[in-house]
């Protein structure tokens, strides 16, 4: 069987934090490697470094020292509309909170990153994030503004949002963290199956065992480093 594509590879990352009096080694030589259609869960106690890591690897800080390629672009050399740029078309997030406008219907928050992005029309825009909706479950409430619906169903906008652009690298910050069990098996289960059908690489960030243990791999984070 042929492998699956390396959708992100980062290698050597060393990140620090504060002044040179109270420097903290955040990130320590942290290396990894992502494949297409696979799904990475990222543990370890609070402070060992794992939304730091998460934050560099979406492009929304940068290391110290290290490399990040990411579908097949080495993204260092890149300034700041650079980046900017290749994370709305690259990189999809979801976070604990799923921060939708509560005024704008589901249909209407999975458009956001695609207006910013100016690469669909108006309807393309509709039909996509409809066809996203109804991919997570929710093609019956397209129309419902986001504070009508439930927490697990907020979250599962958030995921077809962050699906918007089509990346290539999906990255998840305790995704479920806010939900019951019931709800945090559906999202899982939903970004599980996203990654198998649409060949992305699905990383995330979790306390939940459940939850990654259900992934293809575990990364193990202590004081900074991959232990495991």
């Amino acid at each position: 069987m042929e492998e699956a594509e390396v959708i992100l590879e980062c290698d050597g990352l060393h990140r620090f934090l504060g002044n040179d009096e109270n420097r903290v080694h955040v990130l320590n030589d942290v290396s990894l490697e992502l494949h297409a259609g696979y799904v990475y869960s990222i543990m370890g106690p609070s402070g060992c470094g794992k939304s730091t890591l998460l934050y560099l690897l979406g492009l929304l800080d940068r290391p110290d020292s290290g490399t990040i390629h990411i579908a097949g672009h080495e993204v260092s050399g890149f300034d700041d509309r650079g980046l900017s740029v290749f994370r709305n078309q690259e990189i999809g997030f979801v976070f604990q909170f799923h921060f939708l406008l509560k005024e704008f219907t589901a249909s209407e928050n999975v458009q956001i990153p695609m207006r910013r992005a100016g690469l669909y029309s108006r309807s393309e825009m509709q039909d996509r994030a409809d066809h996203l909706l109804d991919l997570v479950g929710l093609g019956d409430k397209l129309d419902r503004q986001a504070h009508h619906l439930s927490g697990g169903e907020q979250q599962r906008v958030a995921i077809a949002r962050a699906l918007a652009n089509d990346p290539r690298l999906l990255l998840a910050d305790e995704p479920t963290g806010n939900l019951d069990t019931a709800n945090s098996q559906r999202v899982f289960e939903v970004l599980q199956t996203i990654a198998r059908e649409t060949g992305l690489a699905l990383l995330i960030v979790t306390h939940n065992t459940q939850v990654a243990y259900a992934s293809d791999f575990i990364f193990t984070m202590q004081d900074g480093r991959m232990v495991d």
